[in-house]
């Protein structure tokens, strides 16, 4: 696995020096051993993490009786805390010409030990504290995870790298909120045996990054390493100069706080269809489906039309997916509907945002970059968590809702306005 990832990455590097004349060798790299390795470590990861995220609201508002406030609370706590941390990650994975495998190990490896902490964890101030130590872990492995498979594709193939590795991901995130509904229906003490078959989980993806997924030094170009400038935090922060990584930053942020929480979207739809509270760990696999089967086309797709087109198209599925839940249809399909449009936002800006800013971040910097542009994106979701909840508990879902479906339409249309728009040749 090494070996071949090592050979990949050279022949990517003469790829790019050789420029548009070697399109066979193109396709042999266009995803690199490091890309699947790093999609089977997420893949088992997120079976773990989503059969967590599956009962969580139903466990804490329905098990513990937090009201939407606390539950926004800690909902923006379990998307938003990771903020605090990717910037230190991002750096510390850009230090000594590229630590990444290990940051990401310790992220991987402190998400998994918070997992059992949840069985002894009862009452909104442990439960919230063990949910930020979980995004944390999260926080220091998501830049160094992005760069790598980054920096390990050429430019013209990265939407679609990185559709593959969400693709993976994805499947994950599907066969987790299965594995919750199945364990939930067969044990007593349902909630506790979902914690622990995750926290076993999350162990076998921290042991697949430690053997099969090389560090950052096998996936980056090392011919012109002496010639780098040094990785420093002021110089990932001087990044925002750029105007490019600036204009992404500022709409991800935008965007980012109108975007409604996945949990809040399964609370909407259970309560407008009166889902049955032992059903609802089933409602975010539509989301993973489509997510699923969206993902490598518009990973394509963005490498034809140019990524941020794809990204802000995203966030026209969200918000006809907000429009559906506001309006008085009450067809069987809606919910089906509902879930294919979210599965559609994620599919069109999970990745797809990795690879719009990777354009504009040199290598030496790049978890460093990704992690600007995930910070801004971080903290406006953990901001939106709380301002839902609080309107939810204030004015009801409804008049909530309707306020975020306004604000990310104009969101969207000033990023479109905002945003680059290059385009990349294939």
């Amino acid at each position: 696995m090494y070996v071949a990832d090592s050979r990949a990455t050279r022949a990517g590097s003469a790829e790019r020096a050789a420029g548009p004349g070697t399109p066979p060798a193109r396709r042999r790299v266009a995803v690199a051993p490091t890309v699947l390795a790093l999609g089977t470590v997420s893949l088992i990861t997120d079976v773990s993490s989503e059969m967590v995220t599956a009962v969580l609201p139903l466990y804490l508002v329905a098990g513990l009786g937090l009201s939407p406030l606390g539950f926004g609370l800690l909902d923006g706590v379990y998307n938003g805390f990771s903020a605090l941390v990717r910037l230190v990650g991002g750096h510390f994975a850009d230090r000594g010409g590229g630590r990444h495998k290990p940051v990401a190990i310790i992220g991987y490896s402190l998400s998994a030990l918070c997992k059992p902490l949840l069985l002894i964890a009862h009452t909104l101030t442990p439960v919230g504290l063990v949910l930020a130590a979980d995004r944390t872990g999260k926080g220091l492995r998501t830049a160094p995870r992005d760069a790598l498979i980054s920096l390990s594709s050429p430019p013209e193939a990265r939407g679609r790298a990185f559709g593959v590795h969400r693709a993976m991901d994805t499947a994950g995130a599907l066969l987790g909120p299965l594995a919750a509904f199945l364990i939930l229906r067969a044990t007593v003490d349902g909630y506790d045996a979902v914690f622990t078959v995750s926290f076993c989980v999350a162990v076998v993806g921290v042991l697949v990054l430690v053997l099969f997924v090389p560090g950052g030094a096998a996936a980056r170009r090392t011919d012109q390493a002496a010639q780098r400038p040094r990785a420093t935090l002021r110089a990932g922060l001087a990044l925002l100069r750029r105007p490019g990584i600036r204009r992404i930053c500022i709409c991800a942020l935008l965007l980012g706080l109108a975007t409604v929480s996945d949990s809040f979207v399964y609370l909407l739809l259970q309560r407008r269809l009166g889902v049955p509270d032992r059903w609802f760990a089933l409602l975010p696999i539509g989301t993973a489906a489509a997510f699923l089967l969206l993902a490598l086309p518009l990973g394509r797709l963005a490498d034809r039309v140019g990524p941020w087109r794809v990204f802000l198209a995203g966030h026209g599925a969200l918000l006809a997916a907000y429009g559906l839940l506001l309006s008085s249809w009450h067809g069987t399909a809606l919910p089906y509907v509902v879930l294919i449009l979210h599965g559609s936002f994620y599919a069109a800006t999970d990745g797809i945002l990795m690879a719009a800013a990777s354009e504009s971040v040199p290598e030496e910097l790049r978890s460093s970059g990704l992690a600007l542009v995930q910070t801004g994106q971080a903290v406006a979701r953990f901001v939106c968590s709380l301002a839902f909840g609080a309107a939810w508990t204030a004015w009801g879902d409804r008049t909530a809702l309707l306020a975020a479906a306004v604000a990310l339409a104009v969101c969207a249309v000033f990023s479109f306005r905002l945003g680059p728009t290059a385009k990349v040749s294939v």
